[in-house]
Formats: structure tokens, C-alpha cells, sequence
């Protein structure tokens, strides 16, 4: 039965009867409208826990792979002993891995006269390697070849380094 109804009836209903309707059927669906999203959210939530615990397993374990790798290779090169751990300073043995900036006793090396890394006139000195340090040696004034030899000497002590920079120190050169 189709309901034809007057232009003020329409508007009535437009006005008035669907707001009354719609608040009342929201009190009555709230609750469960609620638990709905609450269950679906829950589960999302539970799934990327699993999914991330998932990813950092694997990262883990291709993390710990590498790192075998890198010292397998590094320990063929003679880089690093065999198992993986530093040896003593001395002339065959690697150099004892320390943090710059700190003495053998684990004072600051300025503590000891020593200037800091930042200080030196060769920028980025602590990630270059022996061969790289003495390249830029012959460059330097006397004082700042001398702040260059006494941070090495109180840090890493590589011996490449002090021998060049004896070298250039000496009064025959």
C-alpha cells in the first residue's frame, strides 16, 4: 500500500518523527554497535602483534646470520681472531676495540692532555683507517700533528700513524 502524504506530513516527518527515531534505535544499537567495532579492532590488533613478533624473529635470525658472516670473513682475514673477540694491542694482535675518547683506564683522554677527536684538524678522524690518517699528515702544522699523535697514542695507538708522524716530526725532514 503505497502512502501518499500531505507536503506538511512529509515535512513532519523530516523534521521531527526521523530524529525521535533515529536517537531512539542509537540508544538501542549503541551497545552493540560497540562490541562490533571492539571485536574487529581487537582482532587487527592481535593479528599485527603476531605479524610483528613474527618480523622480529626473522630479523633476528638474519642479523645473527650476518654477523657470523662478517666475522667469519674477518677472522680469515686476520682482522679479528677466530672467536670473534679482540686480542690485546701488541704488534700482531688487533687493537684493543674502545670507545674513543677514553684512556686505557677509562678516564677521559683529555684528562691525560690529551685532545678529544673533535678537536683534531682532520675531520671525521675516529671513522678513518690507518692509511687514510697518514695521507692527510703531511698537511698539518706541527701543533696539530702533535694533538694528531697524542689522541692516537691515548686511543687506538695504531702504529702506522705514530711511525708517520714520528717521521715528519723528525729534524731530518
Amino acid at each position: 500500500m503505497i502512502d501518499h502524504k500531505s507536503p506538511l506530513d512529509q515535512a513532519l516527518d523530516l523534521v521531527l518523527f526521523v530524529p525521535v527515531g533515529l536517537a531512539i534505535t542509537a540508544r538501542e544499537q549503541l551497545p552493540r554497535l560497540a562490541e562490533k567495532g571492539r571485536e574487529q579492532v581487537t582482532g587487527q590488533v592481535a593479528m599485527a602483534r603476531m605479524i610483528g613478533k613474527f618480523a622480529v624473529s626473522q630479523g633476528q635470525r638474519e642479523a645473527t646470520r650476518v654477523r657470523q658472516q662478517a666475522i667469519g670473513a674477518l677472522s680469515g682475514f686476520r682482522v679479528i681472531p677466530r672467536n670473534g673477540k679482540p686480542g690485546p694491542p701488541g704488534p700482531r694482535g688487533p687493537a684493543t676495540r674502545r670507545s674513543p675518547g677514553l684512556a686505557t683506564n677509562g678516564s677521559r683522554d683529555e684528562e691525560q692532555g690529551a685532545p678529544s677527536s673533535a678537536t683534531l684538524a682532520i675531520p671525521g678522524y675516529d671513522s678513518l683507517s690507518a692509511s687514510q690518517v697518514v695521507q692527510r699528515l703531511g698537511g698539518l702544522a706541527p701543533e696539530e700533528l702533535e694533538a694528531v699523535r697524542q689522541y692516537e697514542s691515548a686511543t687506538r695507538g695504531r702504529r702506522t700513524i705514530l711511525s708517520k708522524i714520528a717521521q715528519l716530526q723528525s729534524p731530518q725532514h
